[in-house]
């Protein structure tokens, strides 16, 4: 047996032991250093998968907490609009509402416009309203009901003003182009 045989098989049991040990299948085992990479890359994608949906999750109530703001807003400004008369000139106060509002609540109100325009000639008062707060009810992209909390006072021609009033309202509201506008109102005990 010359020597380079004798030498092969030690060299081979030296690539062999470089490997790992070889199972019973006679597939080799892989090394420690092998298995904590793949393990590394398995977490790291599934960390990054757990971060974008975190992301995408904070986006989406991000941009409803905007959309339940400007509902809000829009409700409370609508609010002092509907309940803002002057005896002075009604006429503008009807076509501030009626530019505030959408189906159904402007064709039912616009067919009492004039005699709510002529009521409050009569009456010879002035209503200011103010918005206290208001809450989101329920909201989608589109529409929303607003429910707010709203104080009135009424001044009569002479200057004479009348103790505040609370009033309670549910107000629906729809994106109506890029306004948002009233199309249902009803006061709560």
């Amino acid at each position: 047996m010359s020597k380079v045989d004798a030498e092969a098989p030690q060299a081979e049991a030296e690539q062999v032991e470089a490997v790992g040990p070889v199972t019973s299948g006679g597939r080799r085992r892989p090394r420690w250093p092998v298995v904590a990479g793949v393990a590394a890359v398995l977490c790291s994608v599934v960390m990054a998968a757990a971060s974008g949906h975190i992301l995408w999750e904070h986006r989406n109530q991000a941009r409803d907490q905007q959309n339940r703001a400007e509902f809000v807003a829009a409700a409370k400004q609508i609010v002092v609009t509907l309940m803002s008369i002057d005896f002075r000139d009604p006429q503008a106060g009807v076509q501030r509402i009626l530019d505030n509002s959408a189906d159904p609540f402007r064709t039912e109100f616009q067919s009492g416009a004039e005699d709510f325009v002529q009521l409050s000639t009569d009456a010879g008062v002035t209503t200011k309203a103010t918005a206290n707060a208001a809450a989101v009810r329920s909201a989608t992209t589109e529409s929303a009901v607003v429910l707010v909390a709203a104080t009135s006072t009424v001044t009569t021609a002479d200057g004479v003003a009348e103790a505040p009033r609370s009033w309670r309202l549910a107000v629906d509201l729809q994106r109506d182009g890029d306004r948002i506008k009233m199309s249902k109102v009803e006061f709560l005990q």
